[in-house]
């Protein structure tokens, strides 16, 4: 995602005017040392009298409370003095105050005018920030093209944020040709810089093999730097390779430490898959009522595996009192998502008529669905609706079908379930049945009525 606007970084300047040097000299000693009292006082005058740094430097007092209680809307009266006459940093700043709506209206358009004046005096903080509204569409008509123009004059300066960004453009394509290794190339000048954003990225780069050799144990350096700086997705990734042991060690115990950190601050992926170990007591005691804490987080935030694995901890009565009602709901919330998995169980819900009215047209209906995305189980259940006429007319070939495309998926009770529905069919219809499976495996799905 586009890395957001940019806080001001405050720093106070010198001004040119030689007769006014020695009272700001003054004032920028003092303000280093602390006492912005005498800072106040020095610059003040020279501000009165028009010297933009000085105007400059007051906005920053009042933006930071420094000296002077916080007063966003003196800090815009001194930034704006100074902006009118040309200084960059106050331009910035105000840009900021409009961006972030400081005691100004919030003002995209208005952040924008002063964005590009200072950006069109080579202040890079303030072409990343207008690169981020041509990205977002905020102020402007959005324009990706255009955000990577501002990108990369700040990237060009060494500014870690606008390199991170514009890798994001190059890895997806977005308002210039997608180039994966030069996506690389930017995020890893901004990694080398400390963003912890970039260094995620570059992980995923590693993992996928994308502009560069794939590498789990360079991604899981990467990973780690991202997620010593507190990145969740990193975290959570890093986890995921202690999980399965790749690029690192296979180490359930680090696995569960990087998953922690990652759903305390509610990372919804780390959540589940922190309630698969306790389910399975990989790195941690098994522990269902731990399990289920864990799904129902990250089923909370709409985590479709969440979901279901929380609909099966009600079913099944694990770290919750059973309850196929509860159960039902968890089934329907992944399976509304496309969850496959959910889908079928849902679906023997209906067949079974657990805490809802026994169905099967509607156990057929979830039992497709599933069925259309390559679940061998739910081909053969629906194979046997076909079969026994359940919530469909029955159709012997119809039922072959799905037993040979449940069988050539897996499905241990395909092939003899198959030659059961076989005894029943001619050999004409055998072939066709055998025809269409063949044509709906090699449609993915799509043509298999």
């Amino acid at each position: 995602m586009i890395r957001s606007i940019r806080s001001a970084v405050f720093v106070f300047l010198l001004i040119p005017a030689i007769a006014a040097a020695q009272d700001f000299d003054k004032g920028l000693a003092a303000a280093k040392s602390g006492d912005y009292a005498t800072a106040l006082r020095e610059w003040t005058p020279l501000a009165d009298q028009g010297y933009a740094r000085a105007q400059f430097n007051l906005g920053l007092m009042y933006s930071n409370g420094n000296g002077v209680p916080q007063d966003y809307a003196e800090a815009a009266k001194w930034y704006r003095l100074a902006a009118d006459q040309g200084d960059a940093g106050a331009q910035f700043n105000l840009g900021l105050m409009y961006s972030n709506g400081n005691d100004v209206a919030q003002d995209f358009t208005e952040a924008a005018k002063w964005y590009r004046l200072a950006a069109d005096q080579g202040n890079a903080g303030a072409q990343l920030n207008l690169g981020l509204l041509y990205s977002n569409g905020n102020g402007v008509e959005q324009d990706y093209a255009e955000a990577a123009k501002w990108y990369r004059l700040a990237a060009d300066q060494g500014d870690a944020g606008a390199q991170f960004n514009l890798g994001l453009l190059y890895r997806n394509g977005n308002g210039v040709e997608q180039d994966y290794a030069e996506a690389v190339k930017w995020y890893r000048l901004a990694a080398d810089q400390g963003d912890a954003g970039a260094q995620f990225n570059l992980g995923l780069m590693y993992s996928n093999g994308n502009g560069v050799v794939q590498d789990n144990a360079e991604a899981a350096k990467w990973y780690r730097m991202a997620a010593d700086q507190g990145d969740a997705g990193a975290q959570l990734n890093l986890g995921l390779m202690y999980k399965s042991g790749n690029g690192v060690p296979q180490d359930y115990a680090e696995a569960v430490k990087r998953y922690l950190l990652a759903a305390d601050q509610g990372d919804a992926g780390a959540q589940f898959n922190l309630g698969l170990m306790y389910s399975n007591g990989n790195g941690v005691p098994q522990d269902y009522v731990e399990a289920v804490k864990w799904y129902r987080l990250a089923a909370d935030q709409g985590d479709a595996g969440a979901q279901l694995n929380l609909g099966l901890m009600y079913k099944n009565g694990k770290g919750v009192p059973q309850d196929y009602a509860e159960a039902v709901k968890w089934y329907r919330l992944a399976a509304d998502q496309g969850n496959a998995r959910a889908q079928f169980n849902l679906g023997l819900m209906y067949s079974n008529g657990n805490s809802v009215e026994q169905d099967y047209a509607e156990a057929v209906k979830w039992y497709r669905l599933a069925a259309d995305q390559g679940d061998a189980i739910a081909q053969g259940n629906l194979g046997i609706m076909y079969a026994l006429g359940q919530g469909v007319l029955q159709d012997n070939q119809t039922a072959h079908m799905w037993f040979n495309i449940a069988a050539a998926n897996g499905d241990e009770n395909g092939t003899g379930n198959r030659d059961i529905a076989a005894k029943m069919m001619t050999a004409d219809s055998i072939v066709e049945a055998q025809r269409r499976a063949r044509v709906c495996m090699a449609s993915n799905y799509k043509d298999c009525d």
